[in-house]
């Protein structure tokens, strides 16, 4: 068994390791940016090192020094979480060269099955069904629009070392194929470190069903159980359910047998998850995603298999504790897992809303689990991922699940930034949803979030005794050190304001709200803007995009609301705005 793990990540799923490693009687090593100092991940660990750096590439994906804090501490192990270097097969080399356990598959089934084109090709290899689409990489915006006229729009592009819709932008026409393939590169490239993409034909109704697969490094693979990740937006899940139901008998085993025989095709071992994409009583293969998913805890809840505590054991030499026949004995319920992003939802818009959270209260109950990565007092930066946490909720069937969520949702408190929930609430509360008659595109197609948005409300003054707990931390030679003293109330508050963290500079001048049919074109979030569409003397319509703006790893298009001249472009590529900063004025 491993000694000692070190977690090349951050936010909810460091957080989730921690926890099986303490369990196993493991220590665990933190690794941590500017950013992330005193990060809820950082605190729990027992120990922690500095990266450097703000940014993911100045820091989560730095090999270097990520390599040097495995030195320090001195690390028998390295879990990569998911995102970052969770499907970097150079990452893994470099792990498994200084002689320590990568907790995940080996480099060789990354390559294969990690790059979403190779691992198409390893599906038509197996005879599996593969949605139209490229097999070998987009290198030229040409190639997608010859594809396009040879075999029909609507397509999508994907980044083929990425997942959770990152880098994947949908092309409607050929007139959107270059911002798209620029944009898509420019996404991927940010968040997994590599901008090669493929593209594929984009179904009308489909659903997304996928199977949790764990094999050992004997040989043994087994499937744990399929999940219905069809409630998304922008491609990226909000919901998902396990088991997936409403669908043609066999169907399920039928996926369960297909993923088995895909991840041993490529001497797969370690967790996974095999994608298919279901419409019609037909499934077809879509990716795999080498590494454990967001998602893994429905299945967990619904076969009582702590999945993460299979990887450890796997990474350590270890056989599978259970046989396929035991596994599928186990399952029992209905699992629904809600993704509580900071989002502001925004009648449908879903605004990235970073800042910090100043209350977070869980919610509780029979049958009800949230694995988070944030406490009350942390920040949600605009650098990451905003997913703040997430809530499991087991029942013993569909509908006790649904009604279960609800209540749980309902009892949940986060303010300081808004959240997703109330449109969670909208889509379980929705008849189709109810119904399972939902797809992949039915969030932001069909469903009606009128109305629906959240504020972040003004924290309140505290008022509790006049001393209080107060943890800090010492850094020597990088290694973090955590120091716990009580101290006068006032003193925390005065410290506060004097030493704060101190804001990035804004680019732009700060302005009231958007009044409608204004010449100033102001942002909605902060971000950085990554490139401007429009210069000096340029006419535009209403609706047309000025400038794109990046928040939270998602790119935004930032459009005009009258038609006119562009009087003043206040923004240049690479500047740092915040909420109602004016980036363009129209005349």
């Amino acid at each position: 068994m491993l000694q000692k793990i070190l977690i090349a990540n951050r936010g909810e799923i460091a957080v989730r390791v921690i926890r099986a490693a303490r369990e196993l009687g493991i220590s665990t090593v933190a690794v941590y940016s500017e950013l992330d100092r005193n990060a809820m991940h950082v605190r729990m660990a027992d120990e922690a090192y500095a990266l450097g750096g703000q940014t993911a590439a100045e820091s989560y994906l730095n090999t270097d020094a990520i390599l040097h804090a495995i030195e320090q501490s001195g690390a028998d192990g390295v879990h990569p979480g998911y995102g970052f270097f969770s499907e970097n097969a150079d990452f893994a080399r470099a792990i498994i060269a200084k002689g320590v356990a990568f907790i995940g598959p080996p480099p060789e089934a990354i390559d294969e099955m990690g790059d979403k084109v190779s691992s198409r090709k390893a599906a038509l290899r197996g005879g599996a069904p593969i949605v139209p689409g490229t097999t070998e990489f987009i290198t030229s915006a040409d190639e997608i629009l010859a594809f396009g006229n040879e075999h029909g729009w609507p397509l999508v592009i994907k980044a083929a070392y990425g997942g959770g819709g990152r880098g994947m932008k949908v092309i409607r026409s050929g007139a959107e194929v270059h911002d798209a393939m620029d944009s898509a590169k420019r996404e991927a490239k940010a968040f997994f470190g590599r901008d090669e993409i493929y593209i594929e034909r984009y179904l009308t109704w489909p659903r997304h069903v996928e199977v949790q697969i764990v094999g050992d490094q004997h040989g043994d693979v087994v499937w744990v159980s399929s999940r219905d990740c069809s409630a998304q937006r922008r491609h990226q899940k909000l919901i998902e359910e396990a088991p997936a139901t409403h669908m043609a008998p066999g169907t399920e085993e039928a996926m369960g047998e297909a993923a088995i025989k895909a991840a041993k095709a490529v001497g797969y071992y370690n967790a996974g998850t095999v994608e298919f994409i279901y419409q019609d009583d037909e499934f077809f293969f879509l990716e795999m995603n080498t590494r454990l998913q967001v998602e893994h805890p429905v299945t967990e809840v619904i076969t009582d298999i702590d999945l993460v505590e299979w990887q450890i054991r796997v990474a350590s030499g270890e056989p599978l504790p259970m046989t396929q026949a035991e596994v599928t004995a186990r399952r029992y319920g209905h699992a629904i897992e809600i993704r509580i992003n900071a989002e502001n939802p925004a009648g449908g818009k879903f605004l990235p809303s970073p800042g910090q959270i100043t209350k977070l209260v869980p919610p509780d109950g029979f049958g009800v689990r949230f694995d988070g990565g944030y406490e009350t007092g942390d920040t949600v930066s605009q650098y990451y991922d905003n997913l703040v946490g997430k809530v499991i909720v087991w029942g013993k069937d569909r509908p006790t699940a649904i009604a279960r969520t609800i209540r749980a949702l309902e009892e949940m408190v986060i303010e300081g930034v808004a959240t997703t929930i109330p449109a969670d609430l909208a889509i379980l509360r929705h008849p189709d949803f109810q119904a399972m008659e939902h797809s992949t595109k039915w969030v932001e197609e069909r469903l009606d979030l009128t109305g629906i948005e959240t504020t972040k409300p003004v924290a309140r003054a505290d008022d509790d005794a006049p001393l209080i707990q107060r943890n800090t931390t010492v850094e020597v030679n990088g290694k973090r050190f955590d120091v716990k003293m009580w101290v006068p109330e006032a003193t925390v508050a005065m410290a506060s304001a004097s030493t704060g963290a101190k804001k990035p500079a804004r680019a732009a001048s700060s302005s009231g709200a958007t009044v409608g049919g204004s010449g100033n074109v102001e942002v909605p979030m902060q971000g950085t803007i990554v490139k401007v569409l429009v210069e000096v003397g340029q006419a535009v319509e209403v609706g047309q995009a000025v400038v794109v703006l990046e928040a939270m790893k998602m790119e935004n298009q930032i459009t005009a609301e009258m038609s006119g001249t562009v009087k003043e472009v206040k923004v240049k590529t690479g500047d740092t705005v915040g909420a109602g900063d004016v980036v363009v004025v129209i005349a």
